[in-house]
């Protein structure tokens, strides 16, 4: 099933997600609605307080990035209770986006190598290292489990430019070909 993604200014969206076990109530069908939501939305990646819950899930397929990116074929899988653990103090800027700011692009600096903590679909723990786009795709997602958004670490002077679209965004105005859930308006 395609689920909505919530948009910027949604207060999930700043939750930082709690740890789940093998019991957590249809995590099977969590994850398959997940995977559904994010090729519908034509993303690489999908945290889960972009979906509503706030909790350390999100699933990655960076496969299709691996004509330019190298080091994303294969990338497939299912980040649970998700922990970095180490950051290489050597670091790149790229261009990211977002399912949760859609029309939005800006460079992000971040770590270039990272080593991360976590259990799989089947709840079997995982360390591994990632370098390059990998590593920055894995940066972006854990980033929604701790209720961070790319946004805010772009430069101040970048963040002014895009401040008309993500005050539309608050407002509800949002265009995506994907169903959203934006956040709850004060009344009047």
């Amino acid at each position: 099933m395609k689920l909505p993604i919530y948009i910027y200014g949604h207060p999930v969206l700043r939750e930082v997600g709690v740890d789940i076990t093998p019991e957590y109530e249809g995590l099977s069908e969590l994850i398959e609605n997940m995977w559904e939501t994010m090729y519908f939305s034509d993303g690489i990646g999908l945290a889960a307080p972009q979906i509503g819950r706030a909790i350390r899930l999100f699933v990655i397929d960076a496969d299709p990035m691996k004509e330019s990116f190298p080091e994303c074929a294969g990338l497939k899988q299912t980040f649970i209770n998700a922990r970095i653990v180490e950051r290489s103090e050597e670091t790149c800027s790229e261009n990211e986006g977002c399912l949760s700011i859609p029309g939005i692009n800006e460079r992000v600096t971040r770590p270039t190598t990272i080593t991360i903590e976590y259990v799989d679909a089947n709840f079997q723990p995982h360390r591994e290292t990632y370098s390059g786009f990998a590593a920055r795709v894995i940066q972006h997602e854990y980033d929604h489990i701790e209720g961070i958004l790319f946004i805010d670490q772009i430069a101040a002077i970048r963040k002014q430019l895009i401040k008309g679209k993500l005050s539309n965004m608050l407002k509800g105005k949002v265009s995506a070909h994907y169903r959203t859930v934006t956040a709850p308006q004060k009344k009047k």
